[in-house]
């Protein structure tokens, strides 16, 4: 099983209200929990490669170039200035910083922000989905450059909450 395969798993539970799906095969285990207790409505995903007689090096996807160095930045950040907070990503897609070519951004570096405001957009399987503040400040820093591609729980946004 591959991760696209996983990943559109991970989708189809999401969408069909399950609260929790085992799968079991030879060599992997994924457990997939969605609606839980925390406040965040995001599905909770764990993969275990099941070794078969000698151990097997897991094999990891290639990511995209820009993914690492951007989430290097990103823990830089964090440790001078721990008191940003990170608006991550909640799917993978394609990010849009603009509703539309010709338009303004939705948010700029400075711009003050209320919980609900639409920060972006991720367009997944030809899909475009409003991402939506959950918290109040000042956008400090866009991390992600417009029409690239994100990952599930990618750093998109440093917002300070004061």
């Amino acid at each position: 099983m591959d991760i696209k395969e996983i990943q559109s798993l991970i989708k189809f539970v999401a969408k069909s209200g399950a609260s929790e799906v085992k799968l079991e095969m030879e060599d992997i285990k994924i457990t997939i929990r969605t609606g839980s207790v925390g406040s965040s409505s995001e599905p909770t995903t764990y993969v275990q490669q099941i070794p078969m007689g000698a151990p097997m090096q897991q094999q990891v996807p290639a990511a995209p170039a820009t993914a690492p160095a951007a989430e290097v930045e990103v823990k830089k950040e964090a440790d001078e200035s721990s008191k940003y907070i990170t608006i991550k990503s909640p799917i993978i897609g394609t990010f849009y910083r603009k509703p539309s070519p010709d338009k303004p951004a939705f948010v700029e570096v400075g711009n003050t922000i209320n919980k609900g405001d639409v920060l972006c957009v991720i367009e997944a399987m030809k899909l475009f989905n409003d991402i939506e503040s959950e918290v109040s400040g000042t956008i400090v820093k866009v991390l992600v450059d417009d029409s690239s591609p994100v990952e599930f729980d990618q750093p998109l946004f440093l917002v300070d909450p004061s």
